[in-house]
């Protein structure tokens, strides 16, 4: 492995944020939120529908290229685990009127919530997706699937019981815990625990993307470096589920973009953690900026009327990209027997 020292580090960084800063100025000066604040900014309005999907945008990218990196799965993402509507299931159940009579699960943030949600999900599908201590890349797809139907399930059925219809502003409507979108309506404390959550988490998985280079390797060759490999794995993913949780509880489960960003980081920068883990987080902040301000734009014209959740746009770029990935996977072990 090439030397990687502090200047290359710093070189990375700095690119990969240019590369944000260009696409977010060019994002505010597309379309309207729909919202006038009191003072009637449309700037400001569209600063922090910028500034929400490009964190958002950050953290579902960093934790699929970590997914992907402790996992050895390529196709691996917060969204196909089932991690952001385990997440998202979570936030529900926290704004039901029995969790805010209760005072114990009324002191609990809506960020616990969330990562509690996280954290079930995964667990559910590694376990199962688990034999002879080795996961199956395909059962962990199938798995994801099934839970991600079971967390979609619960809700519709919570939904339509009349628990919460009341989920309109406070929450951004009902479709964004299904689908996804940038949600205008948060409260301080739900915007910066959320920004907390996603800042303390990447800087913590870039402290581990030395090891995480080691985690590609099999275990074998991984214990020999002296890396211990399950408990990277583990800390690697709770971490990366911390973070996939604080961007679903203001958001729901957007799809495909920590699925799609891992991999056009790797065209530009190869397969080393060190580069892999900034560009792919940029990519991510400017690739749901963009597909915020497409919304925007879209909302703004006489064929919608109305400004599309960010979610929609994203599961039609991310599904044809990983039924390309899958069909790619399926072409390589064809051509390995």
């Amino acid at each position: 492995m090439r030397r990687f020292g502090p200047a290359q580090f710093l070189l990375t960084i700095l690119i990969a944020l240019t590369l944000w800063l260009v696409v977010a100025a060019g994002c505010l000066m597309v379309g309207s939120t729909g919202i006038r604040w009191p003072a009637g900014d449309l700037l400001v309005d569209r600063r922090f529908h910028v500034g929400l999907a490009s964190l958002i945008g950050a953290a579902l990218a960093a934790a699929g290229a970590t997914y992907q990196a402790v996992l050895r799965n390529p196709l691996a993402d917060p969204y196909l685990l089932g991690v952001s509507s385990g997440a998202s299931l979570a936030v529900f159940l926290w704004a039901l009127p029995f969790a805010a009579a209760a005072p114990l699960l009324a002191a609990l943030s809506q960020q616990a919530f969330a990562f509690a949600g996280a954290i079930a999900a995964v667990s559910v599908v590694l376990i199962l997706a688990q034999r002879r201590g080795r996961i199956e890349p395909v059962t962990l797809l199938l798995v994801g699937v099934i839970v991600n139907a079971i967390n979609g399930s619960i809700f519709l059925l919570l939904y339509h019981l009349n628990l919460r219809h009341d989920v309109t502003e406070v929450t951004g409507g009902p479709f964004r815990f299904l689908v996804g979108g940038i949600n205008s309506y948060l409260t301080p404390t739900q915007l910066y625990s959320a920004c907390a959550a996603v800042g303390v988490g990447w800087m913590i998985l870039l402290f581990l993307t030395p090891s995480l280079n080691v985690a590609v390797l099999s275990e074998g060759e991984a214990q020999s470096l002296g890396v211990r490999i399950h408990r990277l794995r583990w800390i690697a993913m709770i971490v990366a589920s911390l973070m996939t949780a604080a961007a679903v509880s203001v958001s729901g489960p957007i799809g495909f973009v920590g699925l799609v960003c891992p991999h056009l980081a790797r065209l530009i920068v190869g397969s080393d953690q060190r580069r892999l883990l900034p560009v792919a987080t940029a990519l991510g902040a400017a690739l749901l900026a963009l597909a915020d301000a497409s919304a925007r734009l879209l909302g703004s014209s006489q064929f919608t009327g109305t400004i599309l959740p960010v979610g929609v746009l994203t599961g039609l770029l991310g599904g044809p990209f990983f039924l390309l990935l899958l069909w790619k996977a399926r072409q390589r072990i064809g051509s390995d027997i």
